[in-house]
């Protein structure tokens, strides 16, 4: 009897050894996978990576918006920009291109950036590699059809990033840039006032501004303070010698011909 159950000596930890092994190698993948998401820490990404941050040229203050295009909104920023000779990115949402195509368009032929941000707002760390590719994917070749511009820069929802969103950026030659000062625009007691002293701190050469055109994601009526907070800030720029302007002026990669889709070609063209 006692032969019997000596028949397979040590096997109930092999077997478990096998269990913690393929424990220790899941929980290594969520960790790879999750890790890029430690840049959502603001200053840890400024002093470690500060291109993904988005330091750029000294003499220049880059200005980015999130989460439009949006008919409630956009062309409001679009005419005050215009106002003030101020070019900026639009980091924008898919789904609302999807639904505004002619305000895209609007916002390019104005002679704005047009970057992606995702097809929608959810998170990408709750997403695997094939969904973040597919996100950003769609997100930029609508752009390209529906204006003609090719997005050259990526900034996921909330900043968090993820090994997905990195691979996806590279395979889509996607420049991730985050930002280095914030408004903080979003909440419900946001106004002009609160977020230009939020963004005063870090207001200086080489910084890359994050406000929102719309409030898709954010407090009903939010963005009306980043709109008030425009021209002041863009003489606060003015003051201090430094050129207000989109990211492409901003130095983070080698400057290209601006791609456009030819209306009469398959291929992208020189334009």
């Amino acid at each position: 009897m006692t032969g019997g159950a000596q028949a397979r000596p040590g096997g109930a930890v092999g077997g478990s050894s096998g269990l913690v092994a393929g424990g220790l190698v899941v929980t290594a993948a969520v960790l790879a996978h999750g890790l890029p998401s430690l840049m959502t820490l603001r200053r840890l990404r400024t002093a470690v990576a500060p291109r993904l941050a988005g330091v750029g040229r000294a003499d220049h203050v880059a200005l980015t918006f999130d989460d439009g295009p949006d008919p409630a909104s956009t062309p409001q920023f679009l005419e005050v920009l215009d106002e003030l000779a101020v070019r900026a990115t639009f980091f924008v949402l898919g789904s609302m291109v999807r639904r505004s195509p002619g305000l895209a368009r609007e916002v390019a032929a104005a002679g704005h950036e047009l970057a992606v941000h995702g097809w929608d707002h959810r998170p990408m760390l709750l997403r695997g590699p094939m969904s973040s590719y597919d996100q950003l994917a769609r997100t930029r070749d609508l752009v390209a059809e529906t204006t003609g511009q090719v997005p050259a820069h990526v900034r996921p929802p909330h900043g968090v990033l993820s090994s997905g969103v990195l691979a996806a950026a590279r395979r889509l030659d996607l420049t991730p840039v985050l930002w280095t000062a914030w408004g903080r625009d979003w909440t419900a007691t946001a106004t002009p006032q609160t977020v230009l002293a939020t963004l005063a701190p870090d207001l200086r050469g080489g910084a890359t501004v994050l406000l929102h055109d719309s409030d898709c994601t954010s407090a009903p009526g939010a963005w009306r303070s980043a709109l008030g907070a425009l021209p002041e800030l863009a003489a606060r720029c003015d003051d201090a010698g430094l050129v207000l302007g989109p990211l492409a002026d901003h130095g983070l990669r080698p400057r290209r011909a601006q791609l456009r889709i030819s209306p009469f070609a398959a291929g992208y063209v020189s334009g």
